[in-house]
């Protein structure tokens, strides 16, 4: 039991903290023997790149996208412009129509954002193609940031930033952003000292030529998409000067949502990424891909739970103060998620409680992605989660 316990707690701490401190000191140790990672030079050879972006039923923020998109910084010529909005109902396309200089590609039906992604990859002639979402805003220099890293022929597909808007008075929700910090530093040291694991979709590109069409019900096709080109042996890159911001989600009940629709995406990504459980093709990619998303998306939650019954068993059967400090400071972690989702509900905001609750919201998430993907009640159709 006691075995059992300790078990659950290390691969619980080692997957949201120690393989932070583990990557940490290997991306140190490769500095030291091979010197930091250059950004390389194109001599300004820029490459031509598309930018697409996938939009539905965003008619409250599409001029100020289209704007923010057409003020990017990128040599003339060199950069164009899709949006596809299959399926959108309301003004959308009719507002997109106004700017001559991006191309419209709309269908009445819905057929989910995957199938217009791909519609609109048959269209690219470009070397890149870059991926944004039609409610994130990316910064001017955004491209240019991306694309330098292409001249390294190893470069199969760079990942900008998410950024996440906390206002100052914030909920819960604030906790997505201070996720999304730590993701970022975790990311950093990645592509430091191999790849990134996945791209987000609110900000990605892939070299055209080894863009692969996922299945129509992949679920998560940024993560897939990024994924397919790693598993071919190119690195994915991590560009955090090349940022997408977006509101945070409008209430924890959304984000609960998102999250659980990620859950069950991992779920069905491990599934099809066979390969990348095997150690011996590709070590240090399949070790980072293990750490940072599989205990995650499995076991990781499940050893969370398991840890608090056997630590309150262990009390139980007479282990000493020692124990009974560490399930007191269990119990006082959870009792604070607890307390944040009650005073939530009342709409009381401590920002003290924002962490643990939204850590126990994120892990619940896992347990219903899984159930829900195992079901198979989880659509790959648009579902957009409401922002502030």
């Amino acid at each position: 039991m006691i075995i059992a316990f300790w078990i659950s707690i290390f691969i619980v701490f080692y997957t949201f903290f120690g393989y932070g401190i583990v990557l940490y000191a290997l991306v140190k140790l490769r500095i030291l023997l091979k010197g930091k990672r250059p950004i390389p030079d194109n001599g300004g050879n820029w490459p031509t790149a598309t930018l697409i972006v996938a939009a539905y039923n965003e008619q409250d923020y599409i001029i100020e996208k289209i704007k923010n998109t057409l003020a990017l910084n990128y040599p003339a010529g060199k950069l164009e412009f899709i949006f596809v909005t299959d399926g959108s109902s309301d003004k959308t396309p009719d507002l997109i129509k106004q700017y001559p200089q991006v191309k419209l590609m709309h269908r009445p039906e819905r057929s989910g954002k995957i199938a217009a992604v791909h519609r609109a990859m048959k269209e690219v002639t470009t070397e890149i193609a870059i991926f944004t979402d039609a409610n994130t805003f990316l910064n001017k220099d955004a491209i240019l940031n991306i694309c330098r890293h292409y001249a390294d022929p190893t470069v199969g597909a760079v990942a900008g930033e998410k950024r996440v808007s906390i206002e100052d008075v914030a909920d819960a929700t604030a906790g997505e952003g201070f996720y999304w910090k730590y993701e970022s530093k975790l990311k950093t040291w990645d592509s430091e000292l191999y790849s990134v694991v996945g791209a987000a979709g609110e900000l990605f590109s892939v070299r055209t030529n080894l863009y692969i069409p996922v299945e129509p019900d992949t679920i998560l096709d940024d993560f897939m998409i990024s994924m397919l080109i790693a598993e071919k042996g190119y690195r994915i890159i991590y560009e955090p000067m090349a940022f997408a911001t977006e509101t945070g989600s409008e209430s924890v009940k959304e984000e609960l949502k998102r999250k659980v629709r990620i859950a069950a995406g991992g779920i069905q990504s491990i599934v099809r990424l066979k390969s990348l459980l095997n150690p011996f093709s590709q070590f240090v990619l399949v070790f980072q891909y293990i750490s940072h998303r599989v205990l995650r998306w499995t076991v990781t939650p499940y050893l969370m739970i398991l840890a608090y019954f056997l630590n309150l068993q262990i009390v139980l059967m007479g282990g000493g103060i020692f124990y009974l400090i560490i399930l007191g400071c269990q119990a006082l972690f959870y009792g604070m998620a607890l307390l944040g989702y009650l005073l939530e509900k009342r709409d009381i905001h401590i920002k003290i409680l924002f962490i643990p609750y939204y850590f126990c919201m994120m892990n619940y998430a896992v347990l219903a992605g899984q159930r829900r993907y195992l079901k198979g009640n989880q659509s790959a159709a648009w579902e957009k989660s409401k922002r502030k």
